[in-house]
């Protein structure tokens, strides 16, 4: 029967999001159980449209992508795939409502993926829009249960914090994606160059980003509101790191957050939601 598919087809993504992804994982727990579903089902087809761009070496990445693409809309049409971890997100989209443009801007940023190797302003802004901003969005349709009021109202927050997220993981892997990718998604910076100056002004970018994305955080529904604190957590803590390490470090490797020290700030977010602080 088609339940007990659509069940199996949740735990790929499920299984997904807990191999590529601690925190998110833990921020996704602390959801409530009616909305975890959905959030794993987008999860694992962004993580799954980002692997074929940026791991699939030894494959035509292009091929696969268009492939994938094709699946996509042919599953949200069809209510169905035997790609379980398409048919798991088909039903998210239909369920919520999710707007195609948002599927349509995201798959336009992963092909931008597959020949960039430096970003102006434009490129730049372009690219996190479909890779992060609205995936925000689609979480948030989620979030408020297909809520045109509420998703419009909360729309610039989620936007932002998909922003901020997009531009840490820019500066955590800024020696991965240029060393084995021959990417530069900061516009001007030329990584060889990069120094505390550079540094600095994308900090300020990103700090920017966080201020706003709190605003909407606490004002998100209860069901959700938790969860995404967490996620946030954990990447300002990633981000008050990275503030804290030299640029010749950055550079040079990847900067982690031990899994200790997220437990630790799971327990502190914990408290702070129970005591009405969030």
């Amino acid at each position: 029967m088609k339940q007990l598919f659509d069940e199996v087809s949740l735990k790929c993504s499920q299984l997904t999001t807990r191999s590529y992804s601690t925190s998110f994982s833990m921020g996704i727990r602390l959801l409530s159980k009616e909305i975890r579903g959905p959030i794993y089902s987008i999860y694992g087809f962004v993580r799954f449209a980002d692997e074929i761009v940026d791991t699939f070496h030894d494959y035509n990445k292009e091929e696969l992508l268009k492939e994938f693409t094709k699946n996509t809309y042919h599953a949200i049409e069809n209510g169905i795939s035997l790609n379980p971890i398409l048919n798991s997100f088909q039903k998210t989209v239909n369920e919520f409502k999710i707007p195609v443009q948002l599927i349509d801007q995201f798959l336009h940023s992963m092909e931008m993926d597959l020949d960039l190797d430096s970003c102006d302003k434009k490129v730049y802004e372009e690219y996190i829009l479909g890779s992060a901003e609205v995936v925000g969005l689609m979480c948030l349709k989620v979030f408020v249960n297909g809520n045109v009021n509420e998703y419009e109202r909360l729309k610039p927050f989620a936007m932002a914090l998909g922003s901020a997220f997009q531009k840490i993981n820019f500066l955590r892997d800024l020696h991965a994606d240029y060393k084995n990718l021959g990417r530069s998604y900061f516009p001007g910076l030329e990584v060889e160059n990069f120094d505390e100056s550079s540094k600095k002004l994308i900090e300020e970018e990103i700090s920017n980003d966080f201020k706003k994305a709190y605003e909407g955080i606490v004002q998100l529904p209860k069901k959700a509101r938790f969860g995404v604190y967490l996620a946030y957590v954990y990447y300002l803590a990633l981000f008050e790191k990275i503030k804290n390490t030299h640029s010749s470090k950055v550079i040079e490797s990847r900067i982690r957050i031990p899994n200790e020290r997220k437990y630790a700030i799971l327990v502190s977010s914990y408290v702070r939601h129970q005591i009405g602080l969030i």
